[in-house]
């Protein structure tokens, strides 16, 4: 599979040469805050199955372990790297050429949900990480 996409400006461009996985819609305060909006979609490839093809991302340390990337001139958040899985990348998915090309497939940090945000898609929703599990 390959996909490409890139910022609201064209300044930064990407490719995805791989499988994608862990497609999620992530309720949790700081995606909300980086982004400005009420939950933030994130598919995830290895890291070596991503590359940017045009311009560079801008990165800064939102937390001890993450790494995030934005468009310096348009400021559209573009990746998401956690040290603690080093040979993975989210990538926002709403940034991809075609969104659509990944399917949905869960909800995560829903305890972080804003209270007038509610879907009924049927996905698993997890009160904060996948690997943590579901809760009730």
């Amino acid at each position: 599979m390959s996909l490409q996409g890139g910022c609201f400006c064209g300044a930064v461009r990407y490719v995805i040469d791989g499988d994608t996985f862990n497609s999620t819609l992530c309720h949790c305060s700081d995606c909300r805050r980086m982004t400005g909006a009420p939950a933030v979609a994130w598919v995830s490839a290895a890291m070596d199955h991503f590359r940017f093809s045009q311009g560079n991302a801008t990165t800064f340390r939102s937390s001890d372990h993450v790494l995030r990337s934005f468009c310096s001139t348009c400021g559209t958040t573009l990746t998401y790297q956690d040290d603690r899985y080093p040979d993975e990348l989210d990538i926002s998915t709403a940034t991809l050429a075609d969104p659509a090309a990944i399917a949905l497939g869960d909800h995560t940090f829903v305890n972080e949900r804003l209270p007038w945000m509610r879907l009924h898609d049927g996905l698993p929703e997890y009160p904060r990480t996948r690997s943590e599990g579901q809760g009730g």
